[in-house]
């Protein structure tokens, strides 16, 4: 284990999983809290702020579509920088707009920089250095996104309540600008080439015997669209994050009733708290061996089993309702960690970059319209019947019926459903 530590690489995942404590802290657990904030101070209606956080997550889409080719022409460390003022601008926007049409300006700039900070980051910043040990680091730098729901959760309520929206959106990105510009400069801006390393921190020689031995990797090219593989991978994550994105977004508002605001956004931290443990556990005793779509189908059923606790709680059995919140929380992590590594697995090794941002661009433009549609039923929650009388209700069941399909997809798309011919043994 010391041996690994010396290793540049665990740095740069350190590195990653700081840059994704601010990125999903700000720009992926932040517009929950926003919502409310700015419900609360103009007195605008839940469809019109939802649709804001639709378009911060469609815009957000958009940049991930092009991820390669923007880190192709500028690179890591200053898409990453650049991400993280766009993200500054979109938060103080949130924070100030007084119009319709300036919150959804606040939403593109927001929407624009997260995603630098995100999911396609986290796996671009760690995959020129990890090979056999990508999912112990690819746990690692993930977990970044976790811990950033624990501190921010809670905290962009209390600097609300203390300081105000615009003075917390300030200090929070005067604060993130400023580490991310060390970190790309310190860390992001080597690469395994540059310091005469290698993945993993393989011996050299070990390392031309593997690849020598290896096949020399082809991609698809426009085939892979019509590839079951790829297909059922992108709508299993689409539809998961889909599920889950919907949820979150409102579930602060749907805490706040029955627990108050204060209490409510500690929960909202117990549900990253409770990613991160469900992450590290998926990355660290992952076997090498096991197809990881029956890990991910694992991970979704037990978001379904807190989905239907939370049903069964309603709004007055509190210690239910706590511990449906927290099996939920427990797969949130592994819905963004598991599909890459998937990736990893299945495909070659030229293709896996290209896959995960268009798996996670598709996700994300299919994710971007959740807010909305959970506003719809909540707006429609009196015609469910059968399910509960609590408005919350509908909320809960949409979520597992969208994590039960996503377990279809990742069962539809298994090796021995498909006829993709083994290209996968140089990524190994």
């Amino acid at each position: 284990m010391r041996t690994q530590h010396r290793f540049f690489g665990w740095r740069v995942a350190w590195a990653a999983f700081v840059v994704g404590i601010f990125g999903w802290g700000v720009g992926f657990y932040g517009p929950p809290v926003f919502l409310h904030a700015v419900i609360e101070r103009t007195g605008w209606s839940l469809t019109l702020v939802s649709s804001a956080v639709t378009c911060h997550f469609l815009i957000g889409a958009i940049v991930v579509a092009n991820a390669t080719t923007l880190y192709r022409r500028y690179g890591v460390p200053a898409v990453t920088l650049a991400g993280s003022v766009c993200l500054t601008i979109g938060i103080a926007g949130w924070a100030l707009a007084d119009a319709p049409y300036q919150l959804f300006a606040a939403a593109f700039f927001s929407g624009a920089g997260w995603v630098t900070m995100g999911a396609v980051a986290m796996n671009a910043i760690v995959a020129p250095w990890f090979e056999k040990k990508r999912p112990a680091a690819l746990s690692l730098a993930y977990n970044g996104s976790s811990i950033g729901g624990v501190l921010f959760s809670p905290l962009w309520v209390v600097l609300i309540a203390v300081a105000g929206f615009s003075l917390a959106a300030a200090l929070v990105g005067a604060a993130m600008i400023a580490t991310t510009a060390f970190i790309c400069r310190r860390y992001l801006a080597k690469t395994p080439q540059a310091l005469g390393l290698l993945p993993d921190g393989d011996k050299f020689a070990d390392s031309v015997q593997s690849h020598a031995t290896a096949p020399l990797p082809t991609g698809p090219g426009k085939s892979l669209y019509r590839d079951r593989t790829f297909l059922s991978l992108g709508a299993a994550m689409a539809l998961g994050l889909f599920a889950q994105i919907g949820l979150i977004a409102h579930l602060f508002s749907v805490l706040v009733a029955p627990l108050g605001a204060q209490a409510a956004g500690l929960l909202m931290g117990g549900v990253t708290l409770s990613a991160l443990i469900g992450r590290t556990l998926t990355g660290f005793l992952l076997p090498s061996n096991l197809n990881r779509r029956y890990a991910a189908c694992a991970s979704y059923a037990v978001q379904i089993l807190g989905a239907a606790l939370l049903i069964a709680a309603g709004k007055s059995d509190i210690p239910l309702l706590v511990l449906g919140v927290l099996l939920f929380g427990f797969g949130i992590g592994n819905a963004t960690s598991l599909p890459p590594l998937i990736a990893q697995q299945e495909f070659a090794k030229l293709e896996v970059q290209r896959v995960v941002s268009l798996i996670v661009a598709g996700a994300q433009a299919t994710y971007a319209f959740a807010p909305v549609a959970f506003a719809a039923v909540q707006a429609t929650a009196p015609q469910f019947v059968g399910i509960s009388n609590e408005s919350a209700a509908p909320f809960f069941a949409t979520t597992a019926v969208f994590q039960a399909l996503a377990i279809a997809c990742m069962l539809w798309g298994r090796p021995g459903n498909n006829r993709r011919p083994s290209l996968t043994a140089a990524i190994r």
